[in-house]
């Protein structure tokens, strides 16, 4: 009897959690005024698929591939241009200096800053860590 009911509750928290994190789709108007910003500023020449919700992040997936992701207040996590450079203005100068540097051939695809540090990857696939000042730390496997 005991496990049955821990076998319940379990069933039960998943399912809670599975409904709780799916992505729901919204109107853009919905976004956050600093994230509506975002787009206006660097991606005003591209047309918005679709805005996802999930929990309180947001993802905008543009009809060119390009995938952009917010918190709750607006502020990106992630950008993400295919096989396009990032606009500029989005990465800090000392990546894009690093970057211009090291691999002139190359360029930015994808950024995002997550607990502090910035994860950037190159259009050669090259994937490269930076500390939140913009330092270079690693290339990550």
């Amino acid at each position: 009897m005991k496990n049955t009911i821990l076998c319940l509750i379990c069933l039960a928290s998943l399912t809670l959690s599975a409904c709780t994190h799916d992505d729901v789709p919204v109107n853009q108007k919905d976004l956050p005024q600093t994230a509506q910003q975002f787009i206006n500023q660097y991606f005003s020449d591209c047309t918005i698929a679709v805005v996802l919700k999930d929990g309180h992040e947001y993802e905008v997936k543009f009809t060119n591939g390009y995938d952009v992701e917010f918190d709750r207040s607006g502020n990106w996590e992630s950008v993400d241009c295919q096989m396009s450079p990032v606009p500029e203005g989005i990465v800090p100068t000392p990546i894009v200096n690093y970057v211009q540097t090291t691999y002139p051939q190359n360029f930015i695809v994808s950024i995002s800053i997550d607990h502090n540090k910035y994860d950037v990857e190159l259009n050669n696939a090259l994937d490269l860590e930076f500390d939140k000042n913009g330092n270079f730390l690693r290339i990550d496997d």
